[in-house]
């Protein structure tokens, strides 16, 4: 079976109760990285800490445990010895992916290649750039919102290795 890495796009899809991306995860093995929950926790405690966010303490927090609870739900992939060596070839020999915006996309890339894994996001713009990599593109029109029912979750595959 192929697993699949959500990238933080897709896992804010699904904390956000998004029926089809919910749906169409369910039917897969799918996992999140360490970086993803880093991502997840820095934007949670980045608006907590917001002093012109005060006034909505009770929510910010509610939603915090929520993405708690659903991280305690799903594997995480650390950033292993393995990725780190991915990490440091991809970045050695592709200069350009070096840029400052996309070092956790990098990690999730690397974690991703580290394992066999294909990377689910809607990012095709930075992990379009990782040489043959495999992703699932979602349309990047998709928002809690709003979803392109094209291709619920096999959105657009490029081959990877």
């Amino acid at each position: 079976m192929c697993r699949y890495i959500l990238d933080t796009d897709c896992v804010s899809l699904i904390l956000y109760n998004h029926p089809q991306v919910t749906a169409n995860v369910a039917k897969h093995q799918v996992s999140v990285t360490i970086v993803t929950v880093q991502e997840l926790f820095n934007g949670w405690i980045g608006r907590i800490n917001d002093p012109s966010m005060l006034h909505n303490l009770p929510t910010l927090y509610s939603k915090l445990w929520t993405t708690v609870k659903y991280l305690q739900t799903i594997e995480v992939l650390d950033f292993t010895a393995e990725a780190d060596s991915c990490l440091k070839k991809l970045l050695k020999d592709h200069p350009p992916l070096r840029k400052n915006r996309l070092q956790k996309d990098m990690r999730i890339a690397a974690i991703a290649l580290s394992v066999g894994a294909t990377v689910v996001t809607r990012n095709q713009r930075d992990f379009a750039q990782v040489p043959p990599f495999p992703t699932y593109s979602l349309n990047p029109r998709v928002t809690p919102t709003s979803f392109s029912t094209d291709n619920p979750i096999d959105f657009h595959h490029f081959k990877g290795r």
